[in-house]
């Protein structure tokens, strides 16, 4: 081997190297939060500028500690937001309690003026479903299979929580057996591809994660490895003929600890009425 060929090899090897560590150590803990204005048809008038904090898919675990997600918490509490919801997935570890009995009791710490409410995900349910269900009882932000009135003054919003795509039953209609026809209601649900399934309650908005927006973004390709079966379900504000869709990147990963153009964030959501949204 030549010099010059060695020192080609070697520049390769060092940007490979450098890129590498920066989407294992670095993109990865860079969590940023990121606000979005979102309309909403048939927002009551009370809750244009209405504020919605999403969390998602923490996976506290490996590379994933509990101190890094005391800092999710508490700078989502900080933020101030009306509302604060939770979409599943925090925990990584398969057949184990542990990693649930440490997440839940920093996510008892989040609080809202006018709730926290959160379901399940997937790795919730590999975990242990029934310690997965008994926190999300105890800290009383359990909202899987259920309907949630959020009122102002005499206005109000419907909160619906739906069951795991994979591992639980849906149940969206049965989530929304408290909302009128009038109502404005916004579904919470882990995997986006809930959405696509057969149910008849008409929806305002959906929230949900999984996706993590695909952990790498490739310029001008996009997200090379989604795990849903719709491939535009990847992340940010999407329009579906339900109604939108927002899909955060969340915070943890799944499948490799990298992340590349496409931060770990806690979204924030200003809900506006479409004809008052500018």
């Amino acid at each position: 081997m030549n010099r010059r060929t060695f020192f080609k090899l070697a520049f390769c090897g060092g940007v490979a190297a450098l890129a590498g560590g920066y989407t294992l150590f670095i993109e990865r803990n860079i969590v940023q939060v990121n606000r979005y204005k979102v309309p909403v048809a048939h927002l009551p008038p009370a809750f244009h500028g209405f504020t919605i904090t999403h969390l998602t898919d923490l996976h506290l675990g490996l590379l994933v500690s509990a101190p890094f997600i005391e800092g999710v918490v508490a700078r989502t509490n900080q933020i101030g937001a009306d509302l604060i919801v939770c979409t599943g997935d925090y925990v990584h570890e398969r057949n184990s309690v542990e990693e649930i009995d440490r997440v839940w009791p920093i996510l008892s710490k989040l609080k809202a003026r006018y709730g926290v409410y959160s379901i399940l995900g997937n790795h919730d349910h590999w975990a242990d479903t029934d310690r997965s269900l008994y926190w999300l009882e105890r800290t009383g932000q359990n909202i899987r299979h259920k309907c949630q009135p959020v009122y102002k003054g005499n206005d109000r919003i419907i909160l619906g929580g739906a069951g795991d795509y994979w591992e639980d039953e849906l149940r969206i209609d049965a989530a929304f057996a408290c909302s009128d026809k009038k109502d404005c209601r916004i579904l919470l649900t882990h995997n986006p591809d809930s959405i696509d399934t057969a149910f008849q309650t008409p929806l305002s908005l959906i929230l949900s994660g999984h996706t993590h927006g695909g952990q790498v973004i490739i310029p001008f390709l996009g997200a090379p490895v989604l795990p849903v079966k719709n491939k535009r379900y990847s992340s940010g504000l999407i329009a579906t003929p339900r109604a939108p869709l927002f899909i955060s990147r969340g915070i943890g990963w799944a499948i490799l600890p990298v992340r590349l153009n496409c931060f770990p964030e806690i979204a924030v959501l200003e809900l506006v009425h479409p004809r008052r949204s500018v």
